[in-house]
């Protein structure tokens, strides 16, 4: 009990300093201390008892705690506060005064239940606590609070802190372990150049397949090669955060970021006007095809309207001679098999997952498909087709012609198939069907002209820079089946200029009444009709036909040397009809595009391409288990 009555029991004390005073908590006292006398210069202070644990009364100082107490319902302080001396910034790791061993540490680290519920220390004496906690009261005692008991705090605890003595405190830090400070055994490792963080470091590396334009950046006497689809003036006004930009740049791979302002200000008529900068200009161009120029495989084949297709379509669309494949195949059918649908699946399905079907159409009997390799379908513009029929009757679509155009990049592409009137000497009725399809086939409808001061309106090969045309014409040998046949068995050489010499078609052409304008590469191939069905011999029913070259590929450009044969051939392991199919490979000049063609926003037909992959997969796993079952069946085994 004190002096007023009040029963203070086993309290722990703090110290609150007062203003002037460097703020200083004093830790809490242990429960088995013994009896501390005061000193005479706390005469003046009110003396304090509190019994200790074996009941003896210990008179020392109360002191208000530093925090103000936090009761629960049955009126105990919550949870004990961790008392534990924490480094100021300030104070030197170095110091070997200040360094202690991890002992010293864990020993302050040793709590008991504190007096009045507070966290007593079981070995540190009565000292001021560390600045840390020293700067916390310093906050709490800025408080109306805090400054009201620092009025009633005592005499003593008024004095400044050199003036208070604590002869335990000294006798413990004297005891003190002390450990020298630890020196490096050697240099330092230097630090790397590079601040950024290795997850940066890995993300700004160049992917493997745009290695080539890092090279092709350099080898353009150091002029930036932009991997963007907006403007070229982008980057240059960009911040100086290189790596926040080089990370943007791989995580896009070939697009960089585009500023709101860059979409604000973005114009047609800047790529139209200036062909720079446009999302189809030369830049993109470049980084796709550093020569300009695009493969194109073309094939044709009259299929006699048989029901079934060959097996295997591999020969037709992938032969074993071509090094590499194709960016574009255009296939054109003349009397088509009855189901179309199944026609173009096993296209899909040869073509396999790298091409997608860009676009189909069909006049009766008569089927074009057009497949491009799946990356390049952004740069393909919408794509639109055209029919004409070369019958008297237009509900017979036997005869005539169907169309695809369409611009990729800045290049614009005419695809025609046709199937002419038939006969030896109708050479006049083909010609007209010629000029009946050049000047009703309606295209292009929406796609702009990308040279319309050469065009002609009756001509609408003239209105496309890439065109080709290609069919069964149905042009024969001037010439009798006999001597046809002493002529192949001369031409055993690959050299069919005599036949040749016999051809309508080249007679016309040279003469000028069809295919003005158009080009043929050189035919080193047999004649591709007309055969017995499923043999390589020649017609041996009644009629005994001539052998002509009916099946053919005409190109033409606007610039000459835009277009370049790289094969043209039949393929004679399809066998299914009356006429072998032609096939001819070609590469194309395509030119930079501009703003002013709409895309296609690369549509193509899903469901083919799921259905083609489908069929790819079984037969796989159907190849898959005849092996497995072949040779399970060849093996044998000894016990």
């Amino acid at each position: 009990m004190t002096e007023n009555g009040e029963d203070i029991g086993l309290h722990q004390h703090y110290k609150t300093p007062d203003k002037g005073d460097s703020v200083t908590d004093s830790r809490p006292l242990k429960t088995s201390l013994v009896d501390v006398k005061p000193s005479k210069e706390h005469n003046d202070v009110p003396a304090l008892t509190a019994r200790n644990t074996e009941g003896e009364i210990s008179p020392y100082q109360p002191r208000p705690p530093s925090l103000p107490r936090q009761s629960s319902k049955s009126g105990s302080v919550v949870e004990p506060v961790r008392n534990r001396r924490l480094r100021n910034s300030q104070e030197s790791l170095s110091d070997p005064t200040e360094t202690g061993s991890s002992t010293d540490s864990l020993k302050g680290d040793q709590t008991l239940p504190g007096l009045g519920g507070f966290a007593v220390n079981s070995t540190a004496p009565i000292r001021h606590q560390d600045s840390s906690v020293r700067s916390y009261s310093a906050v709490t005692t800025g408080s109306p609070v805090f400054r009201e008991r620092g009025s009633s705090l005592s005499e003593y605890e008024r004095r400044p802190h050199s003036q208070q003595s604590d002869p335990t405190d000294q006798r413990v830090r004297s005891a003190k372990v002390r450990l020298s400070p630890v020196h490096p055994m050697g240099p330092l490792p230097a630090l790397e150049k590079s601040f950024v963080s290795a997850t940066l470091r890995a993300a700004n590396r160049i992917d493997r397949d745009c290695l080539d334009y890092a090279t092709l950046a350099k080898e353009n006497l150091g002029e930036r090669l932009h991997r963007n689809l907006s403007d070229s003036r982008l980057l240059e006004n960009m911040g100086s955060d290189s790596a926040s930009v080089n990370s943007m740049r791989s995580n896009y791979s070939v697009l960089s970021p585009i500023r709101p302002q860059d979409v604000r200000n973005r114009s047609f008529l800047e790529g139209s006007v200036l062909g720079s900068g446009a999302l189809l200009g030369a830049e993109e161009l470049d980084r796709y095809f550093p020569d300009r120029r695009v493969g194109i495989y073309i094939i044709t084949w009259n299929m006699q309207g048989e029901r079934g297709l060959p097996a295997n379509l591999d020969d037709l669309l992938l032969p074993t001679d071509s090094e590499f494949a194709q960016d574009f195949y255009i296939i054109g059918v003349q009397e088509g098999c009855p189901d179309r649908r199944e026609w173009e699946t096993r296209l899909q399905e040869t073509l396999g997952p790298y091409y997608v079907m860009l676009y189909a159409a069909s006049h009766g009997v008569l089927y074009l498909t057009v497949f491009v390799r799946r990356d390049l379908i952004w740069f393909c513009s919408e794509v639109e087709h055209a029919t004409v029929t070369t019958r008297i009757i237009s509900q017979i679509k036997t005869k005539g012609a169907v169309g695809i155009a369409f611009t990729f990049f800045g290049t614009s592409f005419l695809f025609i198939t046709s199937h002419f009137t038939s006969g030896d000497a109708k050479v006049y009725e083909r010609i007209l069907d010629y000029n009946k399809i050049v000047e009703a086939l309606a295209l292009p409808k929406g796609l702009p002209d990308t040279n319309p001061y050469r065009s002609t309106p009756s001509d609408v090969t003239t209105r496309f820079d890439q065109v080709f045309w290609f069919g069964d014409f149905n042009f024969r040998l001037n010439k009798d089946r006999t001597g046809v046949e002493t002529l192949m068995n001369i031409a055993g050489d690959g050299n069919m200029g005599p036949l040749l010499e016999h051809d309508q078609l080249c007679r016309e052409m040279k003469d000028g009444s069809i295919f003005k304008g158009f080009l043929e590469a050189p035919i080193h191939f047999l004649p591709t009709y007309k055969f017995d069905i499923g043999c390589d011999i020649y017609d041996t029913t009644s009629k005994q036909r001539t052998p002509s070259y009916t099946d053919r590929i005409l190109f033409r450009n606007r610039q000459t040397d835009d277009i370049k044969v790289v094969k043209y051939t039949s393929c004679s392991s399809i066998k299914t009809s009356d006429h072998r199919p032609v096939i001819g490979v070609f590469q194309v000049k395509l030119r930079p595009g501009r703003d002013n063609i709409p895309l296609g926003a690369g549509q193509f037909d899903r469901g083919l391409y799921l259905e083609g992959i489908r069929r790819r997969i079984t037969r796989e796993l159907k190849r898959r288990e005849a092996m497995k079952s072949q040779s399970s069946s060849t093996i044998c085994t000894i016990s």
